[in-house]
């Protein structure tokens, strides 16, 4: 039998327009885990290129990779830019009823 290549999955191969990363980014937020958007958009900055969004976002590229590692804590300011820099805005909603 032979055996079956595989390959890692990047999601920023997939982030390549504004649908693609808004549908992401909700996704992300939709399980509540603040470590788990800042890592979706990690991907999506990646996508984008670190530098372009670094600029885009009017943010040092050191200050992108600080505010997007592991276990770091940006600001609310600071992610919003790097939302606008990806294309995208945050919205709010009411939750629905159970």
């Amino acid at each position: 039998m032979t055996a079956i290549k595989t390959v890692p999955f990047d999601a920023a191969e997939y982030l390549d327009n504004e649908e693609a990363i808004a549908a992401y980014l909700s996704a992300a937020l939709e399980e509540n885990e603040p470590a788990l958007f800042l890592a979706a958009l990690a991907d999506v900055a990646k996508a984008r290129g670190m530098t372009k969004m670094a600029q885009d976002a009017g943010l040092g590229r050191e200050s992108l990779y600080k505010a997007l590692a592991p276990g770091a804590k940006p600001r609310y300011d600071t992610v919003l830019k790097l939302a606008r820099a990806a294309g995208v805005r945050l919205t709010v909603e009411p939750i629905p009823s159970h």
